[in-house]
């Protein structure tokens, strides 16, 4: 399918080929009739995009510094990878479209196959053939007197209809709309739909001009003059309400709101403005200043938006999906005119065109401007990435197949095999088909889908890469066992104890097959190193990992116990891995405490603290109260007279006896990505047993299981026995309070 993206370092603007999306649960899939381009929003993003690195970094001094942070924690090489990369992600354009819905995801009510509806939202409405959008930003359109391109509107006007609402304008009331753009233009006529008189305000007299046409009660180009119609039409009391539907730099539209509204009147801002209140208006009037966030409650809420769960109706009458009804409702009932609205139409392969013209290179006034999509058109999940693209390496090299296009495959696991080689990159999958396509095109590889079956069938790929989200990593890890493909999973390589059974019995009937989990860490060049050293301790060792892991909200997909499994499980993994290769043993006993009372979230502050069957104790602080500006990782180890200290993979400090040494890694950080990756083909080339043996594997999981157990339970718990291969596993294998 056809798809419009935008380049982030150039902001040129292209037609792309792409998979069509990957229908997921709770979502429709939508083939799509038109598009809205906004003026406003996407003309911003556009501009911002075109700007030098310079000027981009005068914009946003909040990236800056976390640019510099990054740069004093992983050093420089990994931040100028981490910032091209970044760069290099198109943008998909568009977030309000109109379409047909042609299949409907599992949980999903109230829209059938068939249905024409209206759909909203960045990353889903986007401009392209066909859309995967989420129910709760779908809202069906009720008659067929409604054109898709009337319908396409709907976004933007659920944003005016919620402004309109937080003004809290009523019957007869007098209503000042200052700017009438697109967003003003919707404002003033649900306005009028609703009885009020309303007053709009422009310094383009062609939008003033339209306002008249649009049956608004009076207009201005003049501030001054403006000021004078409002006490003209309120006896001198000044307007009921002001809406700021405006996008400028400028302070003066909330200037001029202050001077035209009532004692105790609402100032609603809507557009993107300068919001710098000047206080005597203001408090000489007991104004009400509000801002009105997008298009309704619902907007910015993952488990409203992700995940479709709604709020009732009787605490939150008007959702963001209920303000999308409601407006295509008023275009049924013919209470609203779009018609002059609109001024552009481009079909989707002139859609560069469109931006063109909202960005001002042409001179041609605009408004409206929509994008339009063929009728007869296939949908294919599959694009074949052109020959010129592919990087054709030796035969003797595994044919890889790799699901996941997320920050971390194209930031830093893409690149680490790019480095390490051996391998002939025949397919990616995503969900996402642009991120697909994006992926393919840019470390090679032949075919791009978003249809994850279709690697798994390939009898092309030999070995599979999944790097998805956690909870799809235990089916995907044991589908491509029983396809006979060797497996690199990311960690965590599942999230519960029953995932892990079904993984072992998959592995015990495929054991020619390899499967590794990235636990990269024990394959960085410094953690060798301090392994030998420790070598010499000739006793157990104690062993303290602090992780310095940084805040997340919680709305965040790792957070999610279904989806991510949570940070213990989710990212501790990582630890406990690292704490058992440096000891050579297995955990019997851990226990987990998390901090009490925590004004953000306990669960991510926790320490664990690990007993080994060899005598060795470990610690691991994983914290997420600390400053970004501080290092991420710390390893500390004793034993035997020794000490070795690692400090986020580039410093290594080992002393023993009278003797101290330091090596340094001063350009670039090595968490042993690209290491884990070449000890996994070398053991495929040749045929010798998995670079992290299962055993390891599995004890890994079982113990960072038993520390979120013991978590949840605020006691100890006693793991049995190691994994043995050639013994069945068992419930009780997993862990036991103590």
């Amino acid at each position: 399918m056809k798809q419009v993206f935008q380049n982030a370092r150039t902001a040129e603007v292209t037609v792309e080929e792409v998979p069509a999306p990957k229908l997921l649960s709770g979502c429709v899939l939508i083939r799509t009739a038109t598009s809205l381009v906004s003026t406003g929003t996407e003309r911003a993003s556009s501009e911002f995009a075109g700007k030098s690195l310079f000027q981009k970094a005068r914009m946003r001094p909040d990236l800056v510094r976390e640019v510099l942070s990054k740069m004093n924690r992983d050093g420089l090489a990994a931040t100028i990878s981490a910032v091209r990369s970044r760069l290099d992600q198109p943008s998909a354009l568009g977030y309000s479209s109109a379409g047909t819905v042609i299949a409907v995801g599992e949980g999903v009510t109230g829209i059938a196959t068939g249905d024409r509806v209206a759909c909203a939202g960045a990353g889903h409405a986007v401009h392209a053939e066909f859309a995967g959008v989420p129910r709760l930003l779908v809202a069906r359109i009720p008659s067929e007197a409604v054109a898709f391109d009337e319908a396409t509107f709907t976004t933007l006007g659920a944003v005016a209809l919620h402004g309109v609402r937080n003004a809290d304008a009523k019957l007869g009331d007098i209503v000042a709309v200052i700017g009438l753009g697109l967003l003003g233009q919707l404002t003033l006529q649900i306005l009028k739909a609703a009885g009020c008189c309303v007053l709009g305000m422009d310094i383009s007299p062609e939008r003033v001009e339209l306002a008249l046409r649009c049956q608004a009660d009076a207009v201005s180009t003049s501030p001054s003059q403006f000021h004078d119609l409002c006490m003209q039409h309120s006896a001198g009391h000044g307007v009921d309400g002001v809406i700021v539907a405006a996008q400028t730099a400028s302070n003066d539209p909330i200037e001029l709101a202050g001077a035209i509204a009532r004692n105790r009147a609402a100032v609603v801002a809507l557009g993107t403005v300068s919001m710098d209140i000047p206080r005597r208006s203001f408090y000489e009037k007991e104004l009400d200043f509000r801002v009105s966030r997008s298009y309704g409650p619902g907007r910015y809420d993952s488990a409203y938006e992700q995940k479709g769960i709604d709020y009732p109706i009787g605490y939150v009458r008007w959702t963001q999906t209920r303000n999308m009804e409601a407006f295509v409702k008023l275009l049924a009932d013919r209470k609203i005119n779009l018609r002059p609205l609109i001024t552009h139409r481009f079909p989707i392969e002139r859609a560069h065109e469109a931006y063109d013209l909202i960005t001002r290179k042409t001179s041609e006034p605009s408004l409206g401007v929509l994008i339009e999509y063929p009728e007869a058109r296939n949908y294919d999940q599959r694009v074949e990435i052109a020959s010129a693209n592919r990087r054709i390496t030796s035969d003797k090299n595994i044919r890889l197949g790799f699901l996941g296009a997320g920050s971390f495959a194209i930031g830093t696991l893409l690149p680490a095999i790019e480095q390490a080689g051996g391998v002939e990159k025949i397919a990616l999958a995503a969900a996402n088909g642009s991120h697909a396509r994006h992926a393919a095109v840019k470390f090679g590889f032949a075919s791009c889908t978003s249809d994850e079956q279709e690697i798994f069938d390939n009898p092309d790929v030999s070995a599979m890469v999944i790097a998805t989200r956690h909870h799809l990593h235990a089916h995907q890890v044991i589908t491509a066992l029983n396809a006979g493909k060797h497996v690199f999973c990311e960690k965590p390589l599942c999230l519960n104890a029953t995932e892990l059974g079904g993984i072992i019995d998959a592995h015990k009937r495929h054991r020619d097959r390899l499967l590794t989990v990235g636990f990269n860490r024990r394959f960085a060049p410094l953690s060798i190193r301090m392994k030998k050293f420790l070598a010499l301790a000739g006793e157990p060792l104690v062993l303290h990992y602090r992780v310095n892991a940084g805040f997340l909200s919680s709305d965040h997909w790792l957070n999610d116990p279904q989806q991510g499994g949570g940070r213990i499980i989710g990212e501790v993994c990582h630890f406990v891995d690292f704490l058992c290769y440096l000891t050579d043993g297995f955990p019997v006993e851990v226990e987990t405490r998390s901090l009490a009372n925590s004004a953000r979230h306990s669960n991510d502050n926790v320490v664990c603290s690990l007993r080994f069957a060899n005598g060795a104790l470990g610690a691991i602080s994983y914290l997420a109260n600390g400053a970004k500006s501080y290092s991420k990782e710390r390893i500390e180890v004793f034993g035997g007279g020794c000490v070795a200290v690692l400090e986020d993979f580039r410093r290594l400090e080992l002393a023993c006896g009278g003797e101290k040494k330091i090596f340094r890694s001063l350009l670039h950080q090595d968490k042993g990505h690209r290491g884990e990756w070449k000890a996994f083909v070398s053991a495929i080339q040749n045929g010798t047993r998995s670079p992290i043996p299962f055993a390891e594997i599995v004890t890994t999981m079982r113990t960072t299981f038993a520390l979120e157990e013991s978590r949840c339970l605020g006691q100890p718990v006693a793991l049995k026995q190691g994994y043995r291969e050639d013994r069945i596993c068992d419930q009780d294998d997993f862990g036991q309070a103590s």
